[in-house]
C-alpha cells in the first residue's frame, strides 16, 4: 500500500479503493458459499424426493400384488378365479367411486374469496364517485371490515 503525500499513511482516496477491493473480494466469497450451500441443499432434496419416488413406486408394487393375493384368496374360498378377481376389481371400484364422490364434495364446498370481492367492488364504486366528482360516496370501505 503506497502512502500519502507527506508519507504519515494512505490517503482517503487509497482507503476508499481498498474498502471497495475488500467489499467486492467478500461478496465474491459469500456468494460462492451460498452456491456450495445451495448445490449441497439441492442434491439432498433430489436424493429425497428420488427415494420418495421409489417408495411410492414399492407401494403400487405391493398394493398390486396384494390385490392379486386377495383374488387366489378368495379362489381357495371356493370361488372361481374370474369371480375372484372381479370382486377385487369390484372392490377397487368401489373405493375409487367413494374417494371421486368425496372430492367432488370437497370441490362443491370451495367457495372463492367472496369478502374480497365484494370490498373490491365497493371500493371501485367509490373510485368511480370520486372521479365524477361525488364526495357523498368518497369513503373507502375499511380493509378487513366484517360483514
Amino acid at each position: 500500500m503506497s502512502m500519502g503525500q507527506n508519507g504519515d499513511g494512505p490517503t482517503v482516496g487509497q482507503l476508499v479503493a481498498n474498502a471497495s477491493k475488500e467489499l467486492s473480494s467478500l461478496v465474491r466469497s459469500e456468494l460462492e458459499l451460498a452456491k456450495t450451500e445451495l448445490k449441497k441443499t439441492a442434491v439432498a432434496a433430489g436424493t429425497g424426493a428420488g427415494m420418495f419416488a421409489a417408495a411410492a413406486f414399492l407401494a403400487l408394487l405391493a398394493v398390486i400384488l396384494l390385490s392379486i393375493s386377495a383374488a387366489y384368496g378368495l379362489t381357495a374360498a371356493g370361488l372361481h378365479p374370474a369371480i375372484a378377481f372381479l370382486i377385487v376389481a369390484g372392490a377397487f371400484l368401489l373405493i375409487g367411486a367413494i374417494l371421486v364422490f368425496i372430492g367432488m364434495r370437497a370441490l362443491k364446498s370451495a367457495k372463492g374469496p367472496e369478502r374480497t370481492i365484494e370490498t373490491s367492488k365497493q371500493s371501485v364504486e367509490v373510485l368511480k364517485a370520486i372521479g365524477k366528482g361525488d364526495e357523498d360516496h368518497a369513503a373507502l370501505p375499511e380493509s378487513g371490515a366484517r360483514r
